[in-house]
């Protein structure tokens, strides 16, 4: 089985009722769900917004090869009524990003693991420090506390 690190947020619509939706549907089409972040509402990244967002990580097993994954999350998005209307940051229902799958480093033209960004992003590293510390990210050969601790991301990050 593979381990794999999803970062699950949106701003719009009902927060809470949404994130457990996307969980409900990843347990269904990608796999059990093995361990869950608290949620956290965070700040916006990369554009304004009034609305803040809900954020957190799980972590799953999946027998699913990583473009299967990434297929599965953008459905799922689809299903909650993600709409992509740029390439800008922008507010949305849901947006499914998978962080890590097992210590692979993939680079390929739609996808791209571990995340390009998660490093730079308060939001995706608070929920990742607490439930999986001593991680190490596979290219920086840095634990995720380290990443943490080394952020310069002032972005407002709180458990709800």
């Amino acid at each position: 089985m593979n381990k794999v690190f999803l970062l699950l947020g949106g701003n719009l619509g009902n927060r809470f009722s949404l994130i457990k939706m996307v969980k409900k549907r990843i347990e269904k089409k990608i796999g059990m769900i093995e361990k869950e972040s608290s949620i956290y509402e965070t700040t916006p990244w990369g554009f304004e917004s009034k609305q803040n967002f809900l954020n957190q990580v799980v972590v799953i097993s999946t027998s699913q090869m990583p473009k299967e994954v990434l297929k599965l999350c953008l459905e799922i998005e689809d299903e909650l009524g993600r709409k992509r209307k740029s390439n800008q940051y922008e507010s949305r229902t849901m947006d499914i990003d998978i962080l890590f799958y097992n210590d692979d480093i993939i680079k390929e033209n739609n996808l791209i693991i571990p995340h390009p960004k998660l490093h730079e992003r308060r939001f995706t590293l608070e929920p990742l420090v607490e439930i999986s510390p001593d991680y190490v990210h596979p290219l920086f050969n840095r634990t995720l506390h380290d990443l943490l601790a080394e952020s310069n991301d002032n972005g407002v990050v709180k458990k709800v």
